[in-house]
This record gives C-alpha cells, structure tokens and sequence, in this order.
C-alpha cells in the first residue's frame, strides 16, 4: 500500500497555556484536494504550517511522503521540502524581485541549474498559469491581484512539486477571478497530478476544486471525508459553517 502524501497522528500544539490542537489524526493521499475548514483561531493556519515544517508540534507525529519531518536531517529535510510548494494568502512575493527573479529564486538556490536552463524554466511557469513573458518584467507592485496569484502560484511550481499547500488561494479576489483561478489550479492539478491542501472559508473554492473536506473544530478534526459524509456528521459548526442553506453550494444538490 501507498503510503499517504501527509500522515499525521496523535499531533498536539501548544503555545504556553494555550492547546490549540489535541490529538490530530489526518491522511491525505496521493492526489488528492483536500479543503481545510474550520472557525476563526481552531488553528487551520498553524496546522499548515506545521505540515511544511515552519512550526514543530508539541507532541505527536507527522511525515510527508514517509518521512518523518520532526527529526529528519538537514539533507533529508531538504530533500523533502523541495517535493512541495505554497501558496502564502497574500502571494508573499519578494517585493523587491521582479516576476521573473521571484518564480526563478527557487531554481537558483538548487545551485544546479545554469541560467538559460533557468530563463526557460521560468517562461514555462509564466505559460503555465497564463501569463506572458513580458509579464516577467514587472515588479510585484505592478501587479493585479490576480496576477499577483498567478505568479506566487507559478513559483510554488518552480520545482514541480508533488506537494501544494494553500491559505486561502482566492482571498481578496473578486468572484469572476476567483472562480478562473480556481479553474487554473484545477486545471493544473489535472495535468500535473499533485496533492493539495488548502485552507479556505469560501464554499464556492470548495466547490470547484476539493475533493475531500476536513474539519477542524474542538481542537481536532471533528469530520474527514467527501461533502455528502461531512455534512452528514452532527455537529454545531458544520451545521453554522455550512448550513442547510449552503449545503447545495458545496454538494452541488438542491437544498430541500
């Protein structure tokens, strides 16, 4: 058997006094979209970035593609970090980079690759999320907020990752980019193959790209699984998050 693309058991967080999670268990496989919901302050943002390794849990266990990442060596962990990418909420990019330096930072800190193996690679990124090569000119001020996440997209594939992690991927969209935006990564995903996990609160994001929903309420997750099975479970939160009148917008069936 496979071995899932994020295995997490028995992970608790803990700042000082506070316990944000308590005994978290989650498997995402291979190919999946999995949607990470769950109120303001349940701790779906320090879950992500637990996941990529920015923050240690305080107790428990979590690897990515099998490996453990807690205790794993800089090598190792190098290695593995270069199988993901993320799509920070605001873009994250370097401000003071163009959109050509910011996809191409990535490949030059491989120190492997020689410049034009790096200019094509770049063009490529840029042709992948449907963007144009004077578009690599620009500096990140110059930019729309939908560029701005194309371009923080296209750098999250430079390495071509098996990976994708997102905050809120359409926050700050209006609804006509976000829902092209959610077509694009679709689309990617569909091509390329590669797992992802997004934090969200937008139902129509959920809609068009998740595949699987997990649930983040009472400091662990309350629901895992297809919209139908989540929505299924009896508790307050998926029923004020999601609510009988939203339920369609998720499952795609009328409201009864």
């Amino acid at each position: 058997m496979t071995a899932p693309v994020i295995e997490i058991r028995g992970l608790c967080t803990r700042f000082d006094d506070v316990l944000v999670h308590q005994g978290i268990d989650l498997d995402v496989a291979a190919g999946q979209i999995l949607g990470l919901v769950g109120g303001s302050g349940s701790g779906k943002t320090t879950l992500l970035r637990e996941i990529v390794g920015l923050l240690a849990p305080s107790a428990g266990s979590l690897k990515l593609f099998g490996q453990t990442m807690l205790d794993a060596d800089p090598e190792r962990g190098r290695a593995v970090r270069r199988r993901f990418g993320m799509l920070f909420q605001q873009g994250a990019l370097f401000s003071a980079f163009s959109v050509f330096d910011n996809i191409a930072f990535p490949l030059r800190e491989l120190r492997t690759l020689d410049e034009a193996m790096i200019r094509d690679l770049v063009l490529l990124k840029l042709a992948m999320v449907e963007l144009e090569p004077r578009h690599g000119s620009l500096m990140p001020a110059e930019l729309s907020g939908g560029m701005v996440k194309r371009v923080a997209l296209a750098r999250a594939l430079s390495l071509e990752p098996e990976l994708l992690v997102f905050d809120e991927p359409t926050a700050g969209l209006d609804p006509d980019l976000a829902e092209s935006f959610v077509r694009l990564i679709k689309l990617l995903q569909r091509e390329l193959g590669f797992t992802v996990v997004m934090v969200t609160h937008d139902l129509a994001t959920l809609k068009g790209l998740a595949t699987r929903l997990a649930v983040l309420a009472d400091k662990k997750i309350i629901a895992c699984g297809t919209a139908e099975e989540v929505l299924a479970v009896d508790h307050p939160f998926i029923h004020n998050f999601f609510g009988s009148g939203h339920s369609a917008a998720i499952t795609g069936q009328e409201a009864s």
